[in-house]
């Protein structure tokens, strides 16, 4: 047998190993997260609550208890998350908020949100209106002003812009 033809095998071979190890783990992921989510639907409870503020904050900067942080895996710790500070009934809490809610929360305004544990999952309804999607943005290829090669036509022209 060639050389080449032994090693191309062992490539092959590693990468099936990997593929398969991967898939297991996948497998797997999948079975934890559906568990998790019946938890949180069995958990899930609407409220009605004023939302005072929201941004993109690490775990460790939000507020939130220091078991949340403890319990978030090392890898996670470091990025950021949607939080919503909101007040419920007399209390103002910290909350996370799922990507989507995220976007569509009226800041300033109160809401029916489904809430489970910290964690906002949906929102119902909002008072004085309907929920509405932000804005998609859009995305310009190629029309952005190149600023370097603008300050060298207003230098040319004695401080004039030529068009």
């Amino acid at each position: 047998m060639p050389l080449w033809l032994t090693i191309i095998l062992i490539i092959l071979a590693v990468l099936v190993a990997i593929l398969a190890g991967l898939y297991f783990l996948g497998t797997k992921m999948q079975k934890k997260q559906a568990q998790q989510q019946s938890m949180m639907e069995a958990m899930a409870q609407t409220v009605s609550m004023l939302i005072i503020d929201k941004k993109r904050l690490r775990l460790r900067d939000a507020g939130l208890p220091k078991m949340v942080y403890e319990q978030t895996p090392k890898y996670l710790r470091r990025a950021k998350v949607p939080i919503v500070k909101a007040k419920i009934g007399p209390k103002i809490m910290t909350m996370m908020c799922d990507e989507k809610v995220f976007a569509v929360l009226p800041v300033k305004q109160e809401a029916k949100v489904v809430i489970s544990g910290i964690y906002i999952t949906a929102v119902k309804s909002v008072r004085g209106g309907a929920i509405t999607p932000p804005p998609k943005k859009k995305k310009r290829f190629g029309k952005k002003k190149d600023k370097a090669a603008d300050t060298k036509n207003t230098a040319k022209s004695g401080g004039k812009k030529q068009k």
